[in-house]
This record gives structure tokens, sequence and C-alpha cells, in this order.
């Protein structure tokens, strides 16, 4: 069985390097340098004893290195921002370098990498790229129906305070300073759902869960991404109302990834004791 505290660890590496991604290109700067810093700390942590380069299969390092360098390569060239695909897709080359490693421990650890990214990338490219092609509106539906009417209603309804759509992704908020916030993209929630499915498909082909309780706990890992996610657009309607726009992005930045790394340390600590119970029985 991979350790737990390893994989714990392994994922609050992954959260970190995330923030520090989202606080370096939209928040803070030196944040960012800090939760780097922090991520660098813990993988000298993770104990695997003595490891060296499999020599017989060369195929997933060249893979693995091939991916992370034009990664790397693209976004110089067109100077653009790191987003969530561009994470995944480094993580998903450096995962398959360590599968090349000749350590049980760090092979495992890549292939529950590897799992995660590859589950992420086609969600992502399935939903946004393929939908796109196809002119399915999906994402623009999805922020409409299921983000921003709900969060407003919730807002209205319970918390009281008025708030107004005016467009498919765009409510006007009447506070302390009028202004107009675009609920999409990111704010949509789906980032999130897919990486908890990857995290979820990924620990399955590491640990014995029985096929049952994986399909309830996905489910509910997707409820839960769902729930979380309403709760932090309605955090950020109550912040921009009383406290103004510069208040309300401070909090986007931050908030977001903070609930992922939570929910995803609920969630492990749930898929662990199912998996010991599975191998137990």
């Amino acid at each position: 069985m991979l350790s737990y505290k390893n994989i714990i660890t392994f994922l609050l590496i992954f959260a970190l390097f995330l923030g520090a991604t989202v606080e370096i290109s939209e928040g803070s700067i030196p944040f960012g340098i800090l939760l780097f810093v922090i991520a660098l700390l813990l993988i000298s942590r993770i104990k695997v004893g003595d490891a060296y380069v499999v020599k017989q299969s060369w195929l997933p390092m060249f893979v693995g290195a091939l991916i992370v360098v034009a990664d790397i390569t693209y976004n110089v060239l067109t100077h653009s921002k790191l987003g969530t695909l561009d994470i995944m897709t480094f993580f998903l080359g450096i995962s398959l370098i360590a599968h090349n490693i000749n350590n049980e421990e760090i092979r495992r650890m890549g292939k529950f990498g590897a799992y995660m990214a590859a589950t992420f990338i086609v969600l992502f490219l399935f939903f946004f790229s393929f939908f796109n092609h196809m002119n399915i509106d999906f994402t623009h539906l999805f922020d409409h129906y299921f983000v921003l009417l709900p969060s407003v209603f919730i807002i209205n309804a319970i918390v009281g305070i008025p708030i107004q759509v005016i467009a498919t992704e765009t409510v006007q908020i009447q506070g302390v300073e009028e202004m107009s916030v675009i609920i999409g993209g990111p704010c949509s929630g789906l980032y999130s759902m897919f990486l908890l499915i990857g995290i979820m498909v990924a620990y399955t082909r590491i640990e014995q869960i029985e096929r049952g309780k994986f399909y309830s706990l996905l489910i509910i890992s997707i409820v839960v991404a769902y729930l979380a996610n309403l709760t932090r657009v309605v955090t950020l309607y109550i912040v921009a109302f009383y406290y103004g726009e510069e208040a309300m992005y401070l909090v986007h930045v931050h908030l977001g990834w903070i609930i992922f790394v939570i929910v995803v340390a609920v969630l492990l600590y749930i898929l662990d004791r199912m998996s010991r119970v599975t191998t137990s029985t």
C-alpha cells in the first residue's frame, strides 16, 4: 500500500504549486514564492529510500521530458500566463519521469500523478475544447444555470443582499460601490471537479477499493466540489457588497485553492480508510 502520509504530502505539494501559480499570476508574488518554497521543503520530507533510473524502458521518461519541455517552451514563446491546464500538463510529464525511477514509492506516486493529470486533461479537452469545436455552449450554460442563478438565489433569498443578473455570466452588485462581476471560467468550479475525479481515478489505480463504494464516493466528491464552489461564489458576493471590488479580488485569489486543499485532504482520508477496510476483508 502506498504510504498515506506520502500521498497526502504529494497532493499537498501539488496544491501548494497550484496556489503558488495562482498567487504569482493574479495575487501576491512574494506569497506565491513562499508557497513554492514550502512545496520544495515538503518534497524533501518524502521518504522513499534508494532510487535510480530504470534502464530497461526509457520511453515513459522520454515522453515525460518531452511533455515538460513542450509545455515550458509553449508558455515562454507565447508569453502566456500559467493556468491549471499548464500545471496539469507539466505534472503529467513529471509523473511519467517519476514512473521510470526504480523505487516502488516513487513509481507509484508517479503512476498516481500520471492518472490524475491525464484524467484532468481528458475531461478539460472534452468539455472545453471538443464542445467548443462542436459549437456546444456547455460552459456558458453550466455557468449560468448551475453557478450564477443558484448563487444569486442564495444571496438574495437567504443572505438578503440584492444582486441582479444582467447577462449570462454577469451580475451587478450595488454595495459600497457599484460593480459588475463575471461568474465564469475558473468560477464555474469545473476545474475542481475535474481534479477530484482525477484523484479518485488515480487512487483506484494504486489501491483496492470496492467499485460500489468508489462510485458512491465519486458522486459525493462531485457534489461536495459543486457546493464548495457555490459557497466560494456566495462569499465573493458578500465581500464585494460590504468591502468593495479590491477586497473581493483579494479573496478570490486565495479562497479557491485553500478550499481545494481542505476538500482533497478530507477525500484522501476517506479513501485511505476505505482501502484499509477493503484490504483487511
